[in-house]
């Protein structure tokens, strides 16, 4: 693995496409549900996601073989299944921003997992931005106020603790060597594609109302959302610190917000806006460059 200053830099440039993708697509899940169930969404945006990918596999020629086995089925079960199915389960009754930022608790799952399953340990910089995070998501949140629905608030919760298993769970894979990205971001979306599929029939309960705004979702959805950034993601855990990422990634939920204010009028309150500073400050401290010795 390379970890030159200059890979750790590009890498963490790699991480501005994914968290720029799925932060408008917070907004694009919210408004599909008008025409379609959230199990259903789930199920079609990620078979067409694994379509794209398998195509771009076979347009470079790489070999079809799956990574190893029962690895890879539980990041699908995880990351994808898991992680999908919770947090669009939530957004039914939840609001995206809010939905967004319970889900993206998953960095502080990230580094616990990373302590029991990598053996990496966390830093003082790591648990100083962990601290950080943490206050600002409370400020977000102002559970003081009551965070809204009980069930969503704990759906969205778990889809974090799903996507952080799931990224521990490839950055573990990664270490042992001999599996690509390409590779591993698309089996492993074919699992967890499937297990959603089942998921969808077996809760089918309304008609999908086909539009042209809902064709625009999936194809953002299978060809960016599912696609380009799960690839970038998995390339992203590959070449960085499993804590490090997961952190990053707290910066989704931020520039969701922002989506949401200029293109739906959902203007942060006060106490929302100290914390995004809070989270925003966090990211700073954990991307600072480490130290020669360490």
């Amino acid at each position: 693995m390379n970890s030159s200053p200059d890979a750790r830099r590009g890498a963490l440039f790699a991480l501005l496409l994914p968290i720029l993708i799925w932060s408008y697509n917070w907004v694009v899940m919210k408004q599909v549900l008008a025409w379609i169930g959230p199990f259903d969404f789930s199920a079609l945006r990620f078979v067409f996601g694994t379509l794209v990918l398998f195509a771009l596999m076979l347009a470079r020629g790489q070999s079809l073989r799956p990574p190893p086995l029962g690895q890879t089925i539980l990041i699908g079960l995880a990351q994808t299944a898991g992680f999908q199915a919770l947090v669009q389960w939530a957004l039914v009754d939840g609001g995206a921003g809010r939905t967004a930022l319970l889900a993206y608790t998953m960095p502080f799952w990230v580094v616990l997992l990373a302590w029991w399953l990598l053996a990496d340990r966390p830093g003082p910089r790591q648990w100083l931005s962990i601290g950080i995070a943490a206050l600002g998501l409370l400020f977000v949140l102002e559970p003081w106020r009551g965070v809204g629905g009980a069930l969503s608030a704990t759906l969205a919760v778990a889809g974090g603790l799903c996507w952080a298993l799931g990224t521990v769970l490839t950055k573990r894979l990664f270490l042992r060597g001999g599996v690509n990205a390409l590779s591993l971001t698309t089996w492993q979306m074919a699992f967890g594609s499937l297990a959603l599929c089942m998921l969808a029939f077996a809760t089918h309960d309304r008609p999908v109302e086909w539009s042209d705004s809902l064709l625009l979702a999936l194809v953002y959805n299978a060809v960016l959302a599912s696609g380009a950034a799960w690839l970038l993601w998995s390339w992203v855990v590959e070449r960085l610190p499993a804590n490090v990422v997961g952190l990053s990634s707290l910066a989704v939920p931020i520039v969701g917000i922002a989506l949401a204010w200029a293109l739906l009028g959902e203007r942060p309150s006060a106490m929302e806006s100290v914390g995004i500073a809070l989270i925003a400050a966090a990211l700073v401290v954990v991307n600072l460059r480490r130290p020669q010795n360490r």
